[in-house]
């Protein structure tokens, strides 16, 4: 009789295990139910993102942001309802763009297998391609992801990390998503291109503590050009190359900026504030740019697996910016 319960207790855990190596995302994972699926997205953002080169960084932006509420569930595409605020229309996405973008590309997976690609996974793969078709890093991209049914507004006030953050926010903002100080060091690198809003920072210029005053890390030449060109009062909302005459290349000279106390937001300044992340920042400019790739990569590879809806979870929504009816 032990023996039997023994057996039995070893089929269960077999089965377990079974079941949730089923649940773990995989390279191909639509090879067989939808064999297409990938050379689609990658043909569109290879035709249409050459056109919008900033549309780049805006993509990779979206599934970070996605990431960080609920996991990789593509729960930042979907639609306000009546009764719900989504996390579209909270603070840190209202300046996010590129949702048409994705909705062409899930119209075109739906015409060619109906009911089988995650918009999860459709934004997943989006901003790999369109980083590695500006002369970016490549990563893989293991999909399998199901689409979440939740996007609350308050969610992404909380959990996505504001440009204001100090290290020890930033540190466990990311702690909490199961990413380290490296993985910080490395993501925050996709500042090198890109764009922001002068409200993100001017702060910093303007009224850093309250009492009229600027942000003493701040390399006072880099504040002084920010407030005569682009930001020339608190309230002003220009845009600002976040990495100053390299904003097109995905390269390091981000982190050079940050050695210079010129890092645009706080949250990049604070990558310099602790030995651990300085000496971080320090490998990668006195390696190759190949390296900080391989890297970047890698990092980002461990942050689209994020809280993933497998199986029988979630659902495979028709329209990304609506759950199934």
């Amino acid at each position: 009789m032990k023996l039997f319960g023994c057996l039995v207790f070893l089929i269960v855990c077999v089965l377990g295990f079974a079941s949730s190596s089923q649940a773990q995302l995989e390279l191909g994972y639509y090879a067989k139910s939808c064999p297409r699926a990938e050379k689609i997205v990658h043909d569109f953002v290879y035709k249409n993102i050459p056109k919008v080169p900033s549309l780049a960084a805006a993509l990779l932006r979206m599934h970070f942001h996605d990431c960080f509420v609920r996991g990789c569930d593509a729960s930042v595409l979907l639609n306000s309802t009546t009764s719900n605020q989504s996390e579209k229309v909270s603070p840190p996405n209202l300046s996010l763009r590129g949702f048409d973008f994705i909705d062409k590309i899930k119209k075109l997976v739906e015409a060619e297998c109906p009911g089988v690609v995650s918009c999860a996974d459709i934004l997943s793969l989006v901003a790999r391609d369109s980083v590695v078709v500006i002369g970016g890093p490549f990563w893989r991209v293991p999909t399998g992801r199901r689409d979440g049914l939740i996007s609350v507004s308050s969610e992404a006030l909380v959990n996505i990390p504001p440009p204001f953050a100090n290290l020890s926010t930033l540190q466990q903002q990311f702690a909490n998503k199961g990413l380290d100080l490296k993985d910080l060091v490395l993501l925050s690198g996709a500042h090198t291109i890109g764009v922001s809003h002068c409200s993100s920072f001017t702060r910093r210029l303007y009224n850093f503590t309250g009492v009229g005053d600027q942000d003493p890390s701040l390399d006072t030449h880099y504040a002084a050009n920010l407030k005569a060109k682009k930001c020339k009062s608190i309230s002003a909302n220009g845009l600002v190359e976040m990495d100053p005459g390299s904003f097109r290349t995905f390269d390091l000279s981000y982190y050079s900026l940050l050695l210079k106390r010129r890092g645009l937001f706080q949250s990049d300044a604070a990558l310099t504030t602790s030995s651990a992340t300085k000496a971080f920042v320090t490998d990668l400019l006195n390696g190759s740019v190949q390296n900080f790739f391989a890297q970047f990569g890698l990092a980002m590879e461990k942050m689209g697996r994020i809280g993933v809806k497998t199986g029988s979870e979630g659902e495979i929504r028709s329209h990304c910016a609506f759950v199934n009816a």
